[in-house]
Formats: C-alpha cells, structure tokens, sequence
C-alpha cells in the first residue's frame, strides 16, 4: 500500500489539538487550514491558508473575503468556499439570536459584537436599522443601503416610512467604515440628524447611530450628537 501523504500526519495533530484547547490552541492560518481541509481532503492546504492570510490581513478578512476574490485562489472551489462562508454565517446567526425579539438597550455590548460580526470587515458601506417596539425589544433588523468604500446613500424618508410600517417606536442606526476608523463624517451628522428631524414628526425616536469600524465602533449618543 502507498504510504500515506505527509500532511495527514499533520491533520490529526492539528484536529487533536483543537479538541483538546479549542481555537486558542492554534494560529490563524491553522484554524484556516482546519477549514480548509474539511473541503479539501487531498492536499496540503496550509500553504493556501498562509496566502491567504497574507493577502487579506487576517482570519476575519479572509471570512469576510468576497466570494469571487476568494475563487481567483488556486484550491478554492465552491466546497472550500463554502466551508469559510459558513462561519461567518454561523457566528452571525448565534449573535443574532441574542438580540432579536430582545431588549437591546439592556443587552449592549451583545448589540455591539453583533454589528461587528455583520459589518465589521466589510469592504464597502453597509447602513443598517433596527427597529424597535415601545418596549425596545427589537423586532427587525434590515440592511437598508449598500454603498461604496465610503459613502452609502441614504433616504431619510425611507427610514421612517419602513419604521411606520413595522409600527416600530423607535430605531437605532448601523453603518461601517470600511477604512477602520469608526469617526463620523458631517455628512453622517447631516444625516443622521435629517431622520432624526423626519422621526419627531411621527413620535419614531432615533435612539443612537453606531459607526462600525474594525478595531472599534463611534456611538453619536455619546459623543453627544443626539
């Protein structure tokens, strides 16, 4: 019999390491290769796990990848694909259930890790709202715009018109920065202060605006900007 190839050794210690320490156990480009793998089975996949790392930054870029950036990469087929999708989604949707059909102004931090998780590595803008019953518990999350590397159209008469047809009290409003830094624009300050104005007229109240960067997140509630 053909002596099996080298890197199988190397799988089970990877996988035995894992199961005994979790994540923590290994480096980024090991917890790649331990996805890529899965999808993979006969190749050593730690060389593409390292290029990608190195292209994209880090293990959360690489997740965030666009699909088709992704594909140009020898290896990555739809099953390998597949497999890096599906964590994104998975975390997203944990995150999510701590949150929906919840009191989200008691829950946030658990608020904060979810836009994060949405929208924290995305490579354009992405504006989002939740909205709110009269008790803040939230009853819909809906991505309202996706715009360019910095800018994202919004229509403040649109906020508000699906915020009356969810018959939601209240809203809170998410976007990301794709170049990191969480600081407000004054077009996000005009902005935000044209729904906050277009609201009052309706009794909807804006309860804060959250810029999502990568390392960090703006809130405008606290900076006193409403």
């Amino acid at each position: 019999m053909a002596d099996k190839p080298h890197y199988h050794g190397h799988r089970q210690r990877l996988k035995e390491r894992f199961l005994k320490g979790g994540s923590n156990a290994l480096q980024d480009y090991e917890l790649l290769e331990l996805l890529l793998f899965q999808a993979i089975p006969r190749r050593d996949v730690k060389p593409l796990a390292k290029e990608l790392l190195e292209t994209f930054g880090s293990f959360g870029d690489v997740i965030d990848a666009p699909a088709e950036r992704l594909k140009q990469f020898n290896g990555i087929g739809d099953s390998a694909l597949i497999a890096l999708k599906m964590i994104k989604a998975g975390a997203s949707k944990m995150a999510q259930e701590q949150i929906i059909n919840k009191p989200v102004l008691s829950r946030w931090q658990t608020l904060l890790d979810y836009c994060r998780i949405t929208q924290g590595y995305a490579k354009h803008e992405v504006f989002r709202v939740l909205f709110l019953d009269r008790k803040n518990v939230l009853i819909a999350d809906e991505v309202q715009q996706e715009g360019t590397v910095d800018h994202t159209p919004v229509y403040p008469r649109e906020v508000i018109k699906r915020a009356l047809e969810l018959t939601a009290s209240a809203i809170i409003l998410v976007h990301n920065h794709p170049s990191g830094d969480p600081t407000p624009s004054r077009g996000d300050i005009d902005m935000t202060k044209e729904i906050i104005d277009a609201g009052k007229k309706l009794s909807i109240t804006v309860h804060d605006h959250i810029i999502i960067g990568k390392k960090g997140h703006t809130s405008f509630k606290s900076m006193g900007l409403i």
